[in-house]
């Protein structure tokens, strides 16, 4: 028998073999030798020793096996015909792309992979993609998870009836070999894992072993793919305990298993798990090394196995707390319980694969392979149990873990898998006990970190709490645990068999009581705390994770009256949990002083469930509410955290640092609002129903610390609070109230109207986006329940209050989204002050509201002045709580009412507006729910006398408003001025006497009152009165009044509530008398009272609207009003204003002058800035013209003034003291990107759409030079071209000046600032130190600019010879060497920066390098780079003439100067001056010139443009006008030479004859000079000398109507016109003429002195613009015969070099697809062409369409990255990149890049970068417009904003 090293033949032979003998009579010995075989090969010693050799080598043999000796490819096609799945069950692992579509989904975790996704139909659905962030599986075809609607072509199918059965001996093989496989892979785990030491896992040994055995899972994985037949045997294999019995339980005489079976036992001991036998053996296992923080309890219930009593109750004492003993929880006594937490019993091979799995914490691969079998029924459910069996293991070896965040989310891939099923979840809870193994692993997981609470009572305290600073909540460590509750709980049987589990729910209660009051905050009152500790983020994430959730997920399962019974359990065991609390923290009836927590999670449940019976079951909320002592203990914590909250934003708690604001902040933001205050404060809704108003009022006050403050005295002490914190905390008081009595979330608002209140409460603060409103609307935290965001009610809702302001762009303007603006109907009717300043997180907000309805009252004329927080009507009070009421007709509110009304109107200190404002909303609400009758009030029952009963009759609001009161005892300080008044010598008796008392009221004590109250309730309570003896708090609480040095004073009053209102109405208007009651003149007004005139409008309006309601109400009420209003009243008692009060007040006017002065100042400054921002900062607009001295200074003055912006002095530019313009230079390709076809190019979205780049300008031109350079001389190639439209220098100016030695001291500034903002100053960059714009260079100003201007006035009237003799001369006159003066020095400096601007590659062209001729080229180039871009700025042609931006912007008559002076140095050899051959016929020199060296370029090849540059650059500066002029005629006599020839080589042979004959006719006529027939003629008989027609025929143009010619010709020399005149525009002055398209030409033409008169158009031709400085035809010859002699050279050359492009196209963008998702599908998956690996940040370049990996090192080249290195290479320097992964676009500039934005926007016009919500995108074609003119105008520097340095790291 072959050997294990066997060849692949004998392998197979031997399988063939096998595989026979096992199918015939001599199986069982066959069945034998195989056995003996296997264990040979996959030998655990082959594995780690021999490497990966001895791994391959067995895995070859274990494909021969299985196949039977046939190829494997064959095998695997075999097998894959059986498949009958139906699933998709495709796995991916973290960062794969996947979809998930609500619209589909049954389950909110389903996610459809992007195959599966884009073969259904999911159009018009609520769908998004996501990046998966823990891994997940495909769910199509899974009718448990989603619609079948939703399933694509492929599992539409149901199962293929005709899927034939599985032939036996296909799988014989497998069912033989894969048993020991799979153990041959087990026993490998066991042998590589060693117990950690001291709790330091080596990670490296793990990995070593994981490597090794990487082939193996990969070939177990590769089997999973092979389809259902497979998978069955691998589930039989996997769940049969037979086989796992054979060959792993260590009994036998093979050594090598005996030993893996020892390890595998000790792993077992060491993970703190025990065998069940070994238990029995040795009691409890001591622990292992490696769980020495892990309380593993000793409660070990009698465990299945082995019946048996509970061992010993061992106490863990875990040392590193430091807690001394732990309160032990008990678990619910059943049987089942010790045992979940630590024993394991292994029974099959599954079981042991998933403990090895967890062991090596979750391995990528094996989590794969066990994911790739659920498609398999029996595996699923066999899996699913083996994991839940394990979850107590699980969570051991995850807190334990290093790893624990890759380790949770592996954990979440595998759970959300197997619990997302509800029929799967369902048996698994049955069968077990599913829900007691979640709840107890929790529970235990959660117990490892409390520490004792310190609230209420520090020393007694028997409560524990999580402790926040604990790793485990910190690193959210718990979240796969609670994730997978969550999840199960989302199934409605499960459930309910939660909500029916009484043990469960008392456990789950218990669990939650450990979040109760975690995170305590003291109050720091003497230091600043030192270290502000961050752990209220983990107090805060545990409460929504592990309570909120959770309650969320039973609350969705509670909406019908069915479920009446689980609310009751749950309201029971959670009131039980409460009063054990209550006891645990010995709490009596007063909180301690100064410290809150926001975490009471009991308390929400509570308040949770009893909203819920309410509004859904229609449970009597009296049966399940507790005794009137049990609310009073409930009341105290949620309000000490609304007192608290007044309390922070007063800045009292300003010690405790920033953290505390955050808290403040965090309980009332979207997220966390409704599972925090909306339940507190429902909880005091519910409380304030139910127990006496007069108690819970003065609580409320008392808890607020204002209870002193409530005095009629105008002095006071309070004891408990400083009194600049008493104007905020008495605002803090009446605003909750006011929240209080009006909020009806929870008290009969219906879901719709909640949620139209809640975005409308968003939509008032600020215009919101589509995707922030879902996010701030809060909405169940729990998924599945209630209102999905994005459901059908969130978007109908949405379109009923706001309008839709779609994006507008300006250009340089910031990028505007998409917004939603409130409909004014909506500030009109629904604009609700309580619900903004409910849901505010920044106080800023609510006053972001009040400023916004301002505005809109003012547009629409409704209100002029600064309006008053309007009233609103509120829905109807549920009736179960209808006791709320009663707090608004309580005496002790009324009291306080007027108390305060009365302090306002007498002007006490610490009052506000504000104040005034909530107690008006009091009142008013008071009118609006009054009781029914307003009935003789039922006199105080007991006849008991209480020291309010004297303020007013009864408790009646309506009926007490109109109740005088004379006067009032108060207790004052000696000083106070009351003390010296008499007292009233006889208390006249006013018919309201009733008793001894006359209308004197008592001294009036909150806190009195309360403890009354109290002590009333609970004897009531309490049946045994005489025992019940509550120890008093501390004396620090006791009635203020006790203070000695107050005193009794009794102050004159005589008022009433309604009679204050009225005078208060005078105060605020400034007027006696102002108030007159409207029913006077319009009865109607009592009948109908709703009058929109009071619906808006400032405090006297609420005033008006109060006492109209008062009047309505009551006819009583109504002839006191009008009886007051008679009794002419002086506004104010009269009270002489004492000198201090009126310093105050005094100092009051002064503030509001001075803050009006202010607001007047910073108008101006505004209006200031903007004005210059228009000048100095436009882009765009033509018309606004800038200073800009440079161009436009008066036109007679001899020498140009400058304003410098850094000193400010004005002068001229001098030789010694140069001015300079601030530029910009930067390398630019724009205007290599040029194509001749108008069709725009599109970004490739398919393998077979391709980019080809030589089609562009810069190609072409490449191209033209190489060409020339091979067959020319190179001196006169590099001047026959130009370069720069790759690569070349455009300079741009913001038009301000400095001195140069200003700006030197500027730049030593700046580089000594430390702080700099994304420039680099050693690179020479600064912003201009007025417009703040980016520049990089100073560009010199050549003194004495305005010679020119007058020169150019005066008309020549030499001839054309003497001009071009001159112009002759002047070039000849070499240039001087300028003397060294600092001028010179800087325009020197600045032809570095210009030359170091662009890269080498783009200024060496010669051949030889470093050759004058280099600079040459390269300078003159400058100028016509610069000229060609400014025609692109203005569209391409100069038709619209004028000095456009472009002009003003310009500095190009200043780089014309420093480009001059530095061509001048280079002379040109007089015998090559091409402006001789231009001018002069040659004699002929021909016969001795054929020499070796290559020849001339010939002059009909040579680039006009570039001539014209040369000559004008290389004479004397200033040019006259005269000569410019005589250099334009001649050299367009050589353009339409150029032309014609062009032409000639164009048109056919028989055209060409005729027009050659046509010339030869007309050539004599007087005008021969100026017809383009003749000259054409000429130029063709010239041509045909040499070989130039010879050549095939190309391209056959017939040319046969003459206007055609002559448009041709126009177009071929149109280019040239335009540079010249805009040349001529920049060096002369004098504006661009403005025409129609089609007479651009004639416009041009006579513009530059070419026509001598202006014709009329029709019988115009362009041969009319001929000025030939020798006769024509002698030129003509002579420039012929060069181009004859080359061709006898090189025929086939000839036409190539004539034909020239002249026209281009604009320079454009890419053009992006329409959907995102075009772009995103191709390229995310693309692989990149330099590494041929995915990139994981792929981008692509939209200017040329180049595929690139941001970021990645693989393409990384000498230290660039290949972003930056592709932006050298395309753009100079300038890329712009589209970043596939996230849809924004990132602009490289240089050593710099920026964020530009998203062109692609979601429906509602957002962006949506980094695809984070993952909506479908579309193309904003807008924005695209924004970016690519940004590109073109080469202003990416000036707009955008945030530049960053990239380190060529992109």
């Amino acid at each position: 028998m072959a050997g294990a090293g066997a060849s692949g033949r004998d392998k197979r032979a031997t399988a063939a073999r096998l595989k026979t003998a096992l199918g015939g009579e001599s199986g069982a010995a066959a069945a034998g030798e195989l056995r003996a075989l296997l264990e040979r090969v996959l030998a655990p010693a082959a594995g780690p020793g021999g490497g990966g050799e001895a791994a391959a080598e067995a895995l070859e043999w274990c494909r021969c096996l299985l196949s039977g000796g046939e190829p494997w490819d064959s095998f695997v096609q075999a097998v894959r015909a059986y498949d009958p799945a139906t699933l998709c069950g495709l796995v991916w692992t973290a960062n794969f792309v996947a979809y998930r579509c609500r619209t589909c989904g049954i389950s909110p975790c389903m996610s459809l992979c992007a195959e599966c996704f884009h073969q259904g139909e999911h159009a018009g659905h609520d769908y998004n993609m996501f990046r998966s962030q823990a891994g997940g599986a495909c769910d199509c075809g899974d009718s448990n998870v989603m619609r079948e609607a939703g399933f694509c072509k492929r599992h539409r199918i149901k199962s293929n009836p005709n899927v034939p059965c599985v032939p036996k001996d296909l799988l014989m093989m497998s069912e033989l070999v894969l048993p020991q496989f799979i153990f041959s892979l087990i026993q490998h785990l066991r042998e590589g894992y060693n117990e950690p030491a001291l709790d330091l896992p080596s990670e490296k040994d793990l990995h070593k072993i994981l490597q090794v055995l990487e082939p193996h899972v990969s070939f177990l994985e590769d089997l999973t793919k092979m389809g259902g037949a497979m998978r069955s045997v691998l589930t039989q294999v996997l769940t049969s305990q037979q086989f796992y019995k054979d060959l792993s339980s260590g009994v036998g005489e093979n050594a090598c298993a005996k030993k893996s079976h020892e390890k595998y036992l000790i792993a077992l001991k060491g993970s703190g798990l025990a065998f069940p036998e070994d238990k029995i053996a040795c009691g409890m296992q001591e622990q292992g090394a490696g769980t020495s923080t892990l309380a593993v309890q000793g409660l070990a219930g009698a465990t299945a196995t082995a019946g048996q009593g509970d061992s010993s109750d061992e106490e863990d004492q875990d040392g590193s707390q430091g807690v001394g003993k732990r309160k032990r929880v008990k678990l619910s006594s059943t049987t089942k319980d010790q045992s979940i937490m630590d024993v394991l019993k292994h029974k099959c091979f599954l079981e042991e694969l998933l403990f090895w799995t967890i062991k090596y914490e979750f391995p990528q691969k094996m989590v794969t392979f066990l994911l790739n079998m659920l498609p398999d029924q029996d595996y699923k459910i066999a899996f699913t149990k083996t994991f839940v069996q394990h979850y107590a293991f699980i969570m051991k070896t995850l807190k334990k873990s290093h790893e624990s965040d890759t380790m949770s989310n592996r954990i979440v891939h595998i759970s959300v898998q197997l619990f997302s099923n509800e029929e799967l979840a369902r048996q698994v809870t049955e069968e077990c006990q599913l829900l007691d193994i979640m709840v107890t692993v929790l529970l235990y997981m959660m117990e490892s970190c409390l520490i004792k609470s310190e609230l209420q009572d520090e020393e007694n305290s028997l409560h524990v709490v999580v402790n926040c600073g604990e790793a485990l909540l910190k690193n959210n460590t718990y979240w796969p645990l609670v994730s997978d509750f969550i999840n199960i709980l989302s199934h409605q049987s499960v459930a309910k068999k939660f909500l029916e589990d009484h043990g469960l729910l008392v456990t789950w209660m218990n669990f939650v009581s450990f979040f109760q009051g975690m995170n305590l905050n003291k109050r720091e009152l003497n230091e600043h705390v030192e270290f502000e500790s961050q752990t209220y983020y983990a107090a805060f994430a545990a409460e929504l994770e592990a309570c909120a959730q959770p309650m969320w997920g039973l609350l969705s399962h509670c909406k019908v009256r069915e479920t009446q019974e689980y609310t009751r359990n749950v309201v029971r065991y959670c009131l039980e949990a409460l009063q054990d609390w209550f006891d645990a923290i010995n709490f009596v009836d007063e909180p301690a002083p100064n410290q809150v927590t926001f975490h009471l999670p009991l308390h929400r449940y509570f308040a949770m469930f009893l909203s819920k019976a309410v509004k859904c079951q229609e449970l009597d909320l009296d049966t399940i509410l507790p005794d009137q002592e049990m609310l009073m203990k409930l009341m105290i914590h949620p309000l000490q955290i609304q007192a608290s909250l007044s309390e922070i934003h007063s800045n009292m708690w300003v010690r405790n640092g920033l953290q505390i604001k955050g808290q403040a902040m965090t309980y009332v933001q979207s997220h966390f609002c409704n599972s925090m205050i909306d339940p507190d404060i429902y909880l005091l809704q519910v409380c304030a129903s139910r127990l006496d108003p007069d108690y819970f009022i003065s609580s409320v006050f008392e808890r607020f610390k204002v209870v002193d403050l409530l005095t009629m005295a105008s002095q006071h002490q309070n004891t408990v609070l400083d009194s600049e914190h008493e104007r905020s905390m008495l605002e803090g008081a009446l605003t909750f109230l006011v929240l209080l009595l009006s909020l009806r979330l929870h008290l009969g608002m219906t879901d719709d109207e909640i949620l139209r209140a809640e975005m409308v409460a968003q939509l008032c603060m600020n215009d919101r986006t589509h995707s922030s409103l879902l996010d701030l609307i809060p909405e169940n935290p729990n998924p599945k329940s209630g209102i999905i965001p994005g459901s059908l009610s969130f978007e109908s809702v949405l379109s009923a209050v706001a309008d839709f302001k779609a994006p507008v762009f300006e250009p340089g303007g910031s990028m505007q989204q998409g917004m939603y603006t409130p409909k004014a109907e909506v500030w009109d009717k629904e604009f609700d002050p309580v619900m903004v300043i409910l849901r505010t997180v920044y106080r800023r907000d609510v006053q972001s509201a009040m400023d916004r309805y301002t505005a809109f009252l003012k547009q629409s004329g409704k209100f002029p002045g600064n309006p008053w927080p309007p009233y609103k009507k509120r829905t109807p009070l549920h009736p179960s709580y209808k006791g709320l009421i009663k707090l608004l007709h309580c005496k002790t509110l009324h009291i306080v009412l007027f108390t305060l009304l009365y302090k306002i109107l007498m002007d006490h200190q610490n009052l506000s507006e504000h104040v005034l404002c909530m107690v008006l909303y009091l009142i008013e609400l008071g009118l609006e729910n009054s009781p029914e009758q307003e009935a003789d009030e039922e006199e105080s029952a007991g006849g008991q006398e209480r020291c309010h009963d004297s303020w007013f009759p009864g408790s009646n609001l309506v009926s007490n408003m109109r109740h005088f009161i004379n006067y009032v005892r108060v207790r004052v300080p000696e000083t106070a001025p009351e003390v010296k008044r008499e007292p009233p010598a006889s208390t006249s008796s006013d018919g309201l006497a009733s008793s001894q008392n006359l209308g004197t009221a008592q001294v009036f004590s909150l806190v009195a009152e309360r403890r009354k109250k109290f002590q009333e309730i609970i004897n009531r309570n309490t049946s045994e009165a005489n025992q019940v003896v509550r120890p008093k708090t501390s004396m620090k609480w006791s009635a203020p009044g006790a203070t000695p040095q107050l005193t009794t004073a009794i102050l004159e009053v005589k008022e009433s509530i309604l009679s204050l209102l009225i005078k208060l109405h005078h105060k605020l208007s400034g007027k006696q008398n102002s108030y007159y009651p409207p029913w006077l003149d319009d009865v109607d007004v009592l009948i109908h009272p709703e009058i929109p005139r009071y619906s808006h409008g400032d405090g006297m309006t609420a005033v008006e609207r109060i006492l109209l309601k008062a009047a309505v109400q009551s006819r009583l009420n109504k002839r006191i009003i009008e009886e007051i209003c008679r009794k002419v009243t002086p506004p104010v008692p009269p009270k002489k204003i004492s000198s201090a009060e009126k310093k105050t007040l005094d100092k009051e006017e002064r503030r509001q002058k001075a803050r009006e002065r202010q607001q007047k100042l910073l108008a101006e400054f505004a209006s200031r800035q903007k004005s210059f921002m228009e000048t100095a900062m436009d882009v765009e607009s033509p018309d606004a013209d800038i200073a800009m001295e440079v161009a436009t200074s008066e036109q007679h003055v001899s020498e140009a003034i400058y304003d410098c912006v850094i000193c400010g002095q004005s002068g001229p530019s001098t030789e010694d003291r140069p001015t300079g313009l601030v530029v910009l230079l930067q390398a630019s390709s724009v205007l290599g990107q040029c194509r001749n076809s108008t069709e725009p190019k599109k970004l490739p979205t398919t393998e077979e759409e391709q980019i080809y780049p030589w089609d562009t300008c810069a190609a072409l031109h490449d191209v033209r030079l190489t060409t020339l350079q091979r067959y020319f001389k190179d001196s006169s190639c590099l001047q026959a071209v130009s370069i720069g439209w790759e690569g070349g220098v455009y300079v741009q100016t913001c038009g301000h000046t400095l001195h140069i030695d200003c700006h030197k001291s500027y730049m030593e500034s700046l580089r000594n600032d430390q702080v700099l903002q994304g420039f680099s100053v050693d690179k020479g960059e600064f912003t201009c130190p007025l417009c703040r714009q980016f520049a990089n260079s100073v560009l010199p100003c050549y003194p004495g600019n305005n010679m020119e201007r007058s020169l150019w006035q005066s008309h020549s009237n030499k001839c054309m010879r003497d001009l071009v003799q001159e112009v002759e001369d002047l070039q000849e006159q070499l240039g001087t060497f300028p003397s060294e003066t600092n001028l010179s020095k800087e325009m020197e400096s600045v032809m570095k920066d210009i030359k170091s601007t662009t890269q080498k590659k783009y200024t060496d062209y010669s051949k030889s390098p470093g050759s004058p001729d280099n600079d040459f080229l390269f300078m003159y180039s400058v100028a016509r780079t610069n000229l060609e871009l400014e025609l692109v700025h203005r569209g391409g042609n100069l038709c619209s003439g004028g000095a456009s931006t472009a002009g003003k912007r310009s500095c190009l008559n200043q780089l014309f100067h420093v480009l001059a002076m530095h061509m001048r140095l280079y002379s040109i050899d007089s015998a090559y001056n091409p402006w001789r051959k231009l001018t002069q016929p040659m004699q002929d020199k021909n016969s001795e010139l054929i020499s070796e060296e290559l020849p001339e370029v010939p002059v009909l090849y040579r680039d006009v443009s570039s001539l014209l540059l040369i000559q004008i650059l290389t004479m004397p500066q200033p040019l006259h006008k005269e000569h410019f002029t005589c250099i334009i005629k001649v050299l367009f006599t050589l353009l339409y030479t150029q032309a014609l020839a062009v032409l000639s080589v164009k048109c056919s042979a028989e055209d060409r004859m005729t027009w050659k004959e046509s010339g030869a006719l007309k050539k004599n006529t007087s005008n021969g000079e100026k017809s383009w027939e003749v000259l054409l003629g000429h130029v063709i008989s010239e041509l045909s000398k040499g070989k130039i027609y010879e050549e095939g025929e190309t391209e056959e143009l017939t040319v046969v109507n003459p206007d055609s010619v002559e448009c041709d010709l126009q177009q071929f020399c149109l280019p040239f016109l335009r540079i010249t005149s805009l040349l001529q525009h920049h060096l002369f002055g004098g504006d661009l003429p403005s025409c129609q398209e089609d007479e651009e030409f004639t416009v041009l033409a006579s513009c530059l002195g070419l026509l001598p008169s202006f014709q009329s158009a029709h019988q115009f031709t362009s041969a009319s613009c001929l000025n030939w400085p020798v006769p024509a035809f002698d030129m003509i010859s002579q420039w012929c015969s060069e181009l004859a002699s080359f061709a006898d050279r090189h025929p086939d050359q000839v036409k190539a070099l004539l034909i020239q492009e002249p026209k281009w196209d604009l320079p454009r963008l890419l053009q992006l697809p329409e959907n995102y998702n075009t772009i995103f599908q191709y390229y995310h998956r693309k692989t990149c062409t330099v590494c041929t690996k995915v990139p994981k940040d792929p981008a692509v370049c939209l200017v040329c369409g180049t595929f690139v990996c941001l970021k990645g090192l693989c393409c990384k080249q000498q230290s660039y990255c290949e972003c930056v290195l592709h932006s050298q290479n395309c753009g100079a320097g300038t890329g712009i990149f589209l970043l596939i992964n996230a849809s924004v676009i990132i602009i490289i500039r240089g050593h710099r890049f920026c964020l530009w934005g998203s062109v692609y926007l979601d429906a509602h016009g957002e962006e949506d970068r980094d695809l984070r919500r993952g909506k479908p995108l579309y193309i904003c074609k807008e924005r695209y417009k924004v970016l690519e003119q940004q590109w073109v105008s080469h202003t990416f520097d000036h707009i955008n904003k945030r530049w960053g340095p990239h380190y060529n790291g992109l």
